[in-house]
C-alpha cells in the first residue's frame, strides 16, 4: 500500500552549475477569504531569472489566488513575498482594455509611468503592435471594434510594451484559436530569451504548460497546495506535439495526478 503522505516527487538540486539569481520568492503559510475556510495551505515558489513556471490544477484549487498573491494584487493571510524585479506586468484571461481608448492608446497606457515623451510612448507602442501583427488601421479602433483574439493580443502588447522582467499570466490564451495562440506563445518566449524575463503562468491546459515551461507545479485542492513539481526534460526548441503528448502521458501516469483532472482513463475522449 503506497504511503499517501509521501511526496510525489523529490527534486534534487543540480549543484554542478551556479543557480540563476532569484526573480521572485513566494511563501504562503496560510490564506483565507473566510476565517473558517482555508483557501491555500502552506506552499512556496522560487522563480529564477529567465525561468518560466506554470501552475496547473483543477478549477477552484487556488491557482489564480496564488498568482494574485505572488503579483502583489492581494495579500496572503500569512506569508512573505520577495520580488527582485524592476518592472512587472500581468495579463488576465479577460483583456481589460480601456473601452474609451483606441488600441494604440491602450498599448501605450502602461508607458505613462516611464520617463518618456508622448512621441516616444507612441513610437514604442507602435513597434510592439506591429510585432503582434496589428496594422495601422487597427490602431485607431476601439476595443468594441476588435475581435476577441485581437483584444487579447492588444492586452499582451500592452503588457510587453513596458518591457517587464517579470510577467504574470493568468490563463490569457484560453479563448484564442490554436494558430493565434501559438503566435502569442512565440512573443512571450521571445521576451524570455531576449530579455531574460521571468514568467509565472496559470493554465488549465497541461500541454500548454509542458510546451512553454521549464517547470510545472501541480496544485491540488481543499485547501490548495502544490502536490507535485515536474521539470520538463526537453529544451523548448526540441518540443514537438508528439513528444509533448508523451510527456503528458507520463505525467498523467501518476494516478493521483490523473484524478485531479478527472483523467484516470485519459486515453478515451468520451
Amino acid at each position: 500500500m503506497p504511503n499517501e503522505t509521501a511526496p510525489l516527487l523529490s527534486v534534487v538540486p543540480n549543484t554542478s552549475v551556479d543557480p540563476k539569481p532569484s526573480a521572485l520568492s513566494v511563501t504562503v503559510k496560510d490564506h483565507r477569504y473566510h476565517p473558517l475556510q482555508q483557501t491555500l495551505a502552506p506552499c512556496t515558489l522560487e522563480l529564477a531569472k529567465g525561468e518560466v513556471v506554470s501552475i496547473i490544477g483543477p478549477s477552484g484549487c487556488g491557482k489564480s489566488t496564488f498568482l494574485r498573491i505572488a503579483a502583489g494584487l492581494i495579500e496572503a493571510s500569512e506569508g512573505k513575498i520577495s520580488n527582485a524585479s524592476k518592472r512587472a506586468a500581468i495579463l488576465f484571461q479577460e483583456h481589460r482594455l480601456l473601452p474609451w481608448k483606441s488600441l494604440l492608446n491602450n498599448i501605450s497606457f502602461g508607458l505613462q509611468g516611464q520617463k518618456l515623451t508622448k512621441f516616444q510612448r507612441m513610437k514604442k507602442a507602435r513597434e510592439v503592435a506591429y510585432a503582434m501583427g496589428f496594422s495601422e488601421d487597427d490602431l485607431i479602433k476601439y476595443p468594441s471594434e476588435l475581435s476577441g483574439g485581437m483584444r487579447q493580443r492588444g492586452a499582451l502588447a500592452r503588457a510587453l510594451a513596458v518591457e517587464p522582467d517579470l510577467l504574470f499570466l493568468d490563463e490569457p490564451f484560453s479563448a484564442l484559436d490554436i494558430g493565434r495562440r501559438r503566435d502569442l506563445y512565440r512573443q512571450v518566449l521571445h521576451e524570455v530569451d531576449q530579455k531574460q524575463c521571468s514568467v509565472l503562468m496559470v493554465t488549465h491546459d497541461v500541454t500548454e504548460a509542458l510546451a512553454l515551461s521549464d517547470r510545472v507545479l501541480i496544485m491540488a485542492p481543499d485547501p490548495g497546495h502544490f502536490a507535485k513539481e515536474y521539470e520538463v526534460p526537453l529544451p523548448r526548441s526540441e518540443r514537438t506535439r508528439q513528444n509533448l503528448m508523451d510527456l503528458e502521458a507520463g505525467l498523467l501516469a501518476d494516478d493521483r495526478i490523473a484524478s485531479l483532472f478527472n483523467m484516470s482513463n485519459w486515453e478515451k475522449l468520451v
